[in-house]
Parts: structure tokens; sequence; C-alpha cells
């Protein structure tokens, strides 16, 4: 048997701060499992864009720079 239950957010919060501490621990290891399942669906491409190269600050200004330099022409 199975409920479905349409609770609001405040009203889950609200639940959630009534809970004794270590059933609260309980909650948050699960609610971290949740999001680790759903960061494996990641598409390729994705999984691309995320693992590709990224500016260090050093390079960041240096490119702004730059991009002075050519908006003054």
């Amino acid at each position: 048997m199975q409920l479905t239950v349409n609770i609001q957010y405040n009203q889950l919060i609200s639940i959630l701060k009534n809970l004794p501490a270590n059933q609260l621990a309980k909650v948050k290891s699960e609610i971290e499992n949740i999001e680790i399942v759903s960061n494996t669906n990641i598409s390729e491409f994705q999984n691309f864009i995320l693992e590709g190269p990224v500016m260090s600050d050093e390079q960041y200004n240096a490119f702004k720079e730059h991009r002075k330099s050519f908006k003054r022409n």
C-alpha cells in the first residue's frame, strides 16, 4: 500500500524542524543520497562542459584588458 501526501514547502520545513536530532540526521543522509543519484543522470555533453577548462583569475583579468583594447578601436 502506498500513500501520497501533498505537503507545502513551509509545512515540510516545519515538520523537519520538529524532528529529533537522530531522525533529522537520517533525513539529511537520505537527501544527500538523492542528490548523488540525480547527478548520475548528467548527459555526456553536460559532463564534457563540467570537466572543461576554467580560466584563472589572472587569465580572466588579462582577457578583460584585451577586451578593453578592442573596444577603443
